[in-house]
Parts: structure tokens; C-alpha cells; sequence
């Protein structure tokens, strides 16, 4: 399959030297004069080339709402730009991959472009994750946890892929902060309001986490299954207790209504005497926490 680049330039004869350039090394090119016609597209591409100069917006603009689009979010940007001044490269490259300045080599863009492609692909997670009862959707960019779908941003996506893709490896802030934000001009802090807002949204306990975990000292790692038993606080109804090998009898407990229990992985054990004669002494009382291991 031929990499599909986009190349958005208002001037004909950058974008007839850069679609004759690119379409000699086997890339298939589309070109758009305004940032306004780009943003109409609903088609995602391998790459962005893209102009500074652009007739209705700066083309720094135009790149930081790529970055802020679930479609494009990931996909890498290079500019291709005469605007080529200390303070307007490094403008650039806080938010593209890499920044060419015009007047430029063909054969050099054309490595550049192959370089950053490789780049993005060894970033890429595998387009379907399975990890436990975590599941992870690349094209989609949808998270699963026991089989229920979890809202995730784009960059938390990233984080948890990331972490997939590097099972039971720890890695410090800075590192994430290089692997998954590219190190954008972003702070540590960044970091740990995400995986705060990742343990709220995937874990049954955030406070004690059985997936997204902190090393003391080192950094975050997600950890490979079997995961522990889950914990969680019941204040009443009857639920069962279970072990890995199945569901030995229920407990009783009061202000809880029928049929609601707090994990979904929780059946209904409908032998309330049987466990009223094996522990009388717990029946109708209230116990803190409920232990079921799946």
C-alpha cells in the first residue's frame, strides 16, 4: 500500500517540484492551497507537508488543530517553509516532527520524509492490544475494560498504548514525556494528571490500581496480568463470594437493592440459606469490603 501525503502550499510551483519529487519515490500525494480545505478532509494520511505561509491561517495553526484531532492527532507533521529563522524553526518543532526551509533539496526532503515515517511507525502500537481484561482498538482509538467501552482522549489512548506495547516496563516522566508527547514544551505534571485521569476512567479502585501502577522511585508501568482480586466497598444486598475456582455461596447484607452489584463481573448467588446456616453470625450485618476474584 502506496503512504498517502498530504502537501498543503498555496504556491504551484513548490507543489508541482513536491508532487513530482514524492510521486517518483512511490508516495501517492494530494494538495490543498488553504488550511481550510485540508480540515475538510475526512480521509487520514500518512504524513503532512505544510507551509507556514498559508493564505488563510499560519500553518503553526493549522498544525496545532492536526494535534488536537482525533483523526490526526498521531500522524506526523514536517514543515516545509521559507520561513527559516532560529525563532521560527523552533516554533515548528515544538509542535512538527521535523522542518524544512525553502529554497530545498528534493532528494533531501524525500529522505527526511521516509526518516520521519520510520520514526512514526516504531511509535505505533499494534492495531488491536489485548492485556488482561484491558483491550485496546489502535484504528478506532477505543479502550475496553471488561468488555465496556471507556471515553478516552486522544493522548490517554497514546499513554495506555504506549505502556502496552511495553508490558511491565517502568518508565520515568521524562521518558513518556519524550516516547508519547515527543517532548513538546509539556512538564512532568503533564503526565501525571493523565495517568490520574486514565486510573479513574479504567480502574475499579483508583486509589489502589491493579493496571496503570506507580514504581516508587522510577516512574509508571502498566502491569501484565493475572492481575490481583478487586476490592470494592459494599454497604449492603446479597452477594456471592467467589474464588478462582467459582462461586462457593453468598452473603447477605442489608441497603442494597436487588440485582445492583458494584462489579460487573459479580453473579448473583441465589443460595442465601445455605450461606445463612455456614455463617450465621455475618447475616444481615454489614461488611466493609467485598473480595472477588475473577
Amino acid at each position: 500500500m502506496r503512504s498517502v501525503i498530504f502537501v498543503v502550499d498555496d504556491d504551484p510551483a513548490v507543489v508541482r517540484l513536491l508532487r513530482y519529487a514524492l510521486e517518483a519515490d512511490g508516495f501517492t500525494v494530494r494538495t490543498f492551497a488553504t488550511a481550510g480545505e485540508v480540515l475538510n478532509q475526512g480521509m487520514r494520511p500518512h504524513l503532512f507537508l505544510l507551509d507556514r505561509g498559508l493564505p488563510d491561517k499560519d500553518g503553526l495553526e493549522l498544525c496545532s488543530e492536526i494535534r488536537q484531532s482525533p483523526l490526526w492527532a498521531d500522524v506526523p507533521v514536517i514543515f516545509v517553509t521559507g520561513k527559516c529563522t532560529e525563532s521560527d524553526r523552533v516554533a515548528g518543532l515544538r509542535l512538527a516532527d521535523d522542518y524544512v526551509a525553502k529554497p530545498f533539496s528534493s532528494l533531501e526532503l524525500v529522505a527526511r520524509v521516509h526518516a520521519v515515517l520510520r520514526r512514526s511507525k516504531q511509535h505505533q502500537p499494534p492495531s488491536r492490544m489485548i492485556v488482561g481484561d484491558l483491550e485496546l482498538d489502535a484504528e478506532s482509538m477505543t479502550v475496553q475494560v471488561q468488555g465496556r467501552a471507556i471515553n478516552v482522549t486522544v493522548m490517554e489512548f497514546r499513554l495506555l498504548a504506549f505502556l502496552a506495547s511495553n508490558l511491565g516496563k517502568t518508565f520515568r516522566r521524562d521518558q513518556l514525556l519524550d516516547k508519547v508527547w515527543d517532548a513538546r514544551f509539556v512538564t512532568p505534571r503533564t503526565v501525571d494528571v493523565h495517568v490520574r485521569r486514565l486510573r479513574e476512567k479504567i480502574e475499579a479502585r483508583p486509589n489502589a490500581p491493579r493496571y496503570l501502577q506507580t514504581v516508587r522511585g522510577k516512574g509508571y508501568r502498566l502491569a501484565p496480568p493475572p492481575y490481583p482480586p478487586v476490592s470494592l466497598p459494599v454497604s449492603g444486598g446479597t452477594i456471592p463470594t467467589c474464588s478462582s475456582s467459582g462461586c462457593a455461596g453468598s452473603v447477605t447484607f442489608p441497603n442494597v437493592a436487588n440485582g445492583s452489584y458494584p462489579l460487573a463481573g459479580v453473579v448473583p448467588h441465589h443460595d442465601q440459606q445455605a450461606s445463612e446456616d455456614r455463617n450465621p453470625a455475618q447475616h444481615g450485618k454489614e461488611l466493609p469490603l467485598l473480595t472477588c476474584f475473577r
